[in-house]
């Protein structure tokens, strides 16, 4: 071990404190992805076992070592220099396997990086790894066929929320800095409540989707995972952007500003006005401890200096899950339409079935969708139904005068493992297309067997392209609350 490594804590360490560390001399990029290697080593597949990584990057102190050499020539080579991050394994990656969990896809290798893969490489960061994932991304356990059951480094009989629960877990134990999610329904946000992190999902047309294996092309967008606020928003201006292979991003151009970190104000509750959406709470016992840590956040957002608005009006997410989201309705066609073009062992969903590769708990879900089509009237009437939820919430938020809306992501506690994870919030915002972000909370009270807790979300919903504004709320109770704490199943080595 460097006299550096000795030095440097690595555990909850940020974006600035490694820079700080660097440009003082105390910290190479070497020795930063040495020290998350040796976490990866001790608590993925030994103590606790969270079994959140599927691929290490081969190469990573390789590059480790030339942003140290750049380093010295000519300072930090962009904004996330050195950066440790974790890429959800849906994410193309033309130097290591892309397989979205799936023994369907083991060794497939793309021809190119994904357009976010190279933002994230040209901002000067390091793909540490490839985690694992609900098996194409399809519902919210994290259990693939490729590495099995990710577990909730907070409570190990417990998920870790999902589909992007390895990126969660992995980011809780300290294995990575930030990492990258993928969002069709409660993708990004779900890992974030479940394991005490930061999750934004964007805008839809925000952030680009080529090179990552589609689900539900209408609804599906990428997004940041982090331990801050400020990591997070760091990693979503390294990902935000036009890009001409998604027609999508076209949406996007004129919304972008120059740095969303500009937004990171303590001050940022200020004045705002929040709806509390009373429907998206749950009134059996086991509610219970989630409403309250949830009740008590909002208290907080009025001493910060928000007017609080109760919304009555009833919205019903198992209703949107159900009857308006067309997840399911694309997947088939989506997921053709890029195994076809990425010269994969298989062409399409009927080969995976065909297969029999996969994870038994998405079989029924990849059966039905090979049933259902884009081109059904049931389909066409979704996206009406969907149209009608966007104006829906837009109207409620211009009769309130609201600047956004709040509610705990999941109703209940993060399901134990072996169980559907139900009753989670994320939807909304998934089908409108509007952005969302997911803060801690809080924990549940401490048992004998989980002594912290478990991990509860509180999530910020605004307009589209409002995220400077849900960053300003987000960071601002973040910085008075500090509720994120590591587990104690991985402590420092």
């Amino acid at each position: 071990m460097t006299e550096a490594m000795r030095n440097f804590c690595l555990e909850e360490a940020t974006i600035a404190d490694v820079h700080a560390a660097m440009l003082q001399g105390k910290l190479t990029c070497r020795e930063l992805v040495e020290m998350y290697l040796k976490r990866i080593e001790a608590y993925d597949q030994q103590g606790p076992r969270l079994n959140s990584i599927i691929t290490i990057n081969p190469a990573a102190l390789e590059i480790a070592g030339k942003l140290d050499q750049a380093f010295q020539k000519n300072g930090f080579a962009g904004p996330l220099h050195g950066i440790p991050v974790l890429l959800k394994d849906n994410v193309d990656t033309s130097d290591m396997p892309t397989t979205a969990g799936s023994l369907s896809l083991e060794g497939f290798t793309p021809e190119d990086d994904a357009f976010i893969t190279k933002k994230i490489i040209d901002a000067g960061a390091i793909i540490l790894a490839k985690v694992n994932l609900h098996e194409f991304a399809i519902w919210g356990e994290t259990a693939s066929s490729l590495l099995g059951q990710t577990l909730n480094p907070y409570d190990l009989t417990r998920t870790p929320g999902g589909s992007s629960g390895g990126t969660g877990a992995a980011l809780a134990a300290n294995f990575g800095m930030v990492g990258i999610g993928t969002d069709t329904i409660n993708s990004v946000r779900s890992p974030a409540s479940a394991c005490s992190l930061v999750g934004f999902r964007p805008t839809l047309g925000l952030v680009s989707r080529d090179g990552i294996i589609p689900y539900s092309l209408t609804q599906d967008t990428a997004g940041p995972l982090a331990r801050t606020v400020a990591d997070t928003v760091k990693l979503l201006d390294a990902i935000a952007g036009y890009d001409s292979a998604d027609e999508a991003t076209a949406w996007c151009v004129g919304h972008v500003p120059e740095t969303y970190t500009a937004f990171l104000n303590k001050g940022g509750m200020k004045g705002k006005r929040i709806g509390v959406l009373r429907s998206f709470f749950g009134k059996g016992a086991e509610h219970q401890e989630v409403n309250a840590s949830v009740n008590r956040s909002i208290g907080i957002m009025q001493e910060l200096g928000a007017a609080v608005v109760d919304i009555d009006e009833t919205i019903d997410s198992n209703y949107l899950v159900s009857e308006v989201s067309v997840h399911l309705y694309d997947f088939k066609d989506h997921l053709n339409m890029y195994l076809e073009s990425s010269k994969t062992q298989i062409s399409s969903l009927a080969d995976v079935i065909a297969s029999g590769k996969y994870h038994a708990g998405i079989e029924e879900n990849i059966k039905k969708a090979q049933t259902l089509s884009t081109k059904s009237p049931e389909y066409q009437g979704r996206l009406i139904a969907r149209m009608n939820l966007q104006t829906k919430v837009m109207k409620l938020m211009a009769d309130k005068n609201l600047d956004a809306l709040v509610y705990p992501h999941q109703k209940r506690l993060v399901v134990p493992i072996g169980e559907v994870q139900i009753e989670r919030n994320g939807v909304l915002g998934a089908v409108a297309g509007f952005p969302s972000l997911v803060v801690q909370s809080g924990f549940s009270k401490p048992t004998d067997s989980v002594p912290e807790g478990v991990p509860i979300g509180l999530e910020i919903l605004g307009r589209p392209w409002s995220e400077p504004i849900l960053i300003e709320i987000g960071y601002a109770f973040e910085q008075a609350t500090k509720f994120r704490r590591p587990p104690v199943t991985t402590p420092a080595l």
